[in-house]
Formats: structure tokens, sequence, C-alpha cells
């Protein structure tokens, strides 16, 4: 539903599998699947992210495997396209950034990027925030990175995000790349229509010719019979109520809104992001002779409401609706029932 049947043709696994569960995750999801998938590698937790991030001790230093890791990567350049770890304050104030530096090191040896996600999964733990400084995690975590690697989240609403109040822009020097995830970007500190303006001002290098930009989709499954209560990952007044339905093409409408144009916003989702992947020469390209990947949006003109999960909203005059797909030689209609319905303003 997420794939070609909301009207995108390759989707990336941020996660999932680990060294320990790639060789079901491809067969059981990548190769049926009618949409293209790649994944980053869990990190660097040989458990995977399959428990939802219920258990955090599953992502310390005791649940890392270097050699594993890095040899499943190896082993399958044509799925797994980086490694992802967590910069969020939950594990920091556990850990420090003894697991984030084991996940750099499995991508340098794998020569893969780094993929860092930013806000915060888990509570602090009782004995305190130990060393989870807000305002210092990102310079600590820049001076692990190679120009190449991803900072995910920039604008999360969660604590820990590397763009807030006191942290504007503080990425640009770096020279990393950042991903704009909507699903969390679309509401910094303040809830309010500014936030979408500041959004796209610090956005700066979203303007850049070679940014990319992306949905982050994440189910809302219901607790596992047998998880503790109380475990869920997020305390509750930072957890995502998941009432908000996201696409891509929503994202796209979202960038727009904050006053790109869509010859800007095009690159971003399709030969951009490939560029990210490495996987240039066979996606997100009409080049003849590749596997037909393409979209077709219809570009509605009118008064729209655009509503995030924080309850910010903002008026679009122009809504991207995804078609159909062709993926592969196969049109596939994009009438996914997750694909956010428009809402006339």
């Amino acid at each position: 539903m997420v794939g070609v049947h909301s009207g995108t043709t390759t989707v990336i696994d941020q996660g999932g599998p680990s060294c320990m569960t790639l060789p079901g995750f491809r067969k059981f999801v990548a190769e049926p699947a009618a949409t293209r998938v790649y994944a980053r590698s869990c990190p660097p937790t040989s458990s995977g992210g399959l428990e939802g991030h219920y258990y955090p001790a599953l992502y310390g230093p005791d649940g890392v495997d270097v050699p594993a890791t890095v040899r499943a990567a190896q082993e399958n350049p044509d799925l797994i396209r980086g490694i992802k770890a967590h910069a969020e304050i939950g594990g920091v104030a556990r850990w420090g950034l003894t697991v984030l530096r084991l996940g750099a090191e499995m991508a340098r040896e794998a020569d893969l990027p780094l993929y860092v996600h930013f806000g915060q999964l888990w509570p602090l733990p009782k004995s305190g925030g130990g060393d989870a400084d807000l305002d210092t995690i990102l310079a600590r975590v820049v001076e692990i990175l190679r120009p190449g690697d991803i900072l995910a989240h920039p604008f999360t609403r969660h604590p820990g995000g590397f763009v807030g109040p006191a942290r504007p822009r503080s990425s640009r020097s770096s020279g990393r790349r950042s991903r704009a995830a909507s699903a969390s970007t679309w509401a910094t500190a303040p809830t309010s229509a500014s936030t979408w303006r500041a959004a796209c001002w610090t956005r700066g290098s979203c303007r850049t010719p070679s940014a990319p930009i992306s949905t982050a989709t994440t189910p809302r499954c219901p607790r596992p019979a047998g998880t503790p209560a109380g475990s869920h990952p997020t305390p509750s007044s930072t957890r995502s109520p998941g009432s908000t339905r996201f696409s891509l093409a929503r994202a796209m409408t979202g960038l727009i809104a904050c006053g790109l144009t869509l010859e800007q916003v095009v690159p971003m989702v399709t030969c951009n992001a490939a560029r990210m992947l490495g996987r240039e020469d066979e996606v997100g390209t009409l080049r003849p002779g590749t596997v037909a990947d393409v979209t077709v949006l219809d570009d509605r003109r009118g008064r729209f409401s655009l509503r995030d999960n924080g309850g910010t909203e903002v008026i679009a005059e122009r809504l991207l609706m995804p078609a159909f797909c062709l993926r592969a030689g196969r049109r596939i209609d994009a009438d996914a029932p997750i694909l956010p319905q428009a809402v006339a303003a």
C-alpha cells in the first residue's frame, strides 16, 4: 500500500532487516513485492527492527555484531544500501555514542552510507539523562560521519531533532546530506503556519540541485501479545497520534506550499533520491532502455487543507495526487486506502 498502490515505485525499509533476519526479509518482503524494495540494515542491533523498538536493551552495544552485519551488507548489495544508526536521546543517555560509532565502523567497512535517526524513540532511563544533551549531540555526531552519510528527521516534533529553536541550520557546514522526512517534518517547535515557512527557510540545502526528500511511513500496529505494559518507545506527550495520512506526493505538495517549485521538487523524489542510494542508473530516470519506473500525478488547483500530526494546518493552492504508476511494464492504479484525501479549504 505504501508503494505502487500509493504511486511510489520504490521504497526503502529504514532498519527493519538485520544480519539475522535479512534472508527472511528478502524472501518474504522484497522478492514478492510489486514495488522495488531496498533496505538499510538495522543498527546496528542483530535483532533488527521487527520488535518495533519496544525493547531498548536490544539496541545497546551488547546486541551489535559488526562482522556479521558487514558480511550481510556485502553479500546483498542489490538490497542493502546503507547502515542505519540512532542518535536519539534515549539511546544516547544509555550508551553515549558507542553504538553509533559501531554503526559508522560497519558503514566504512561495507563502503555504504550511514543513515542516522534523530528524534526520541525511547524514554530516558530512570538513572537520568546521562550523556544526552540535545544541544551537543549533533556536533558530536557530525565528527563521526563521512561525506555522503545521511541525517534524518531534521524537523521532527519529538525531542532531539537536529534543527530546532536553538539549533537552526547547524548541519549545513558539515557537508553531510540531510534527508527531510515529511511525516515528522511539518511540525517543529511552534505549532503554527510559521513552522512551515521556517522549515522551508532552514531547509536551505533542499534548494540545492542534489537534495533528496522522502516521506517516512510507519504503520500503527496493535501491541503484540506479550508486550510488557507501558513499554511504548516514546512518552505519550510526544507520541505521534498517527491520525494524519502521508504519501510521497503529499510530501511534494507540502514543500511546494513552503515555497519550492515543482521543477525543484521533482528531482528530489527521483534522480536525487536515486543518487543517494547509488542507483541512479536504474531508478529515478526516464532514460531509454531502463525498466519502467514512472509515476503519473494529477496537479489539482484550488484551496486545500494540509494538516500534520501536530495539528498545524496550511492552505495549499496546488495539490499533487498520484493517479497511477508504471512499474516494470505493469500499470498499477493509485488506489491504496491509506492515501490522504483532498480536503477543500
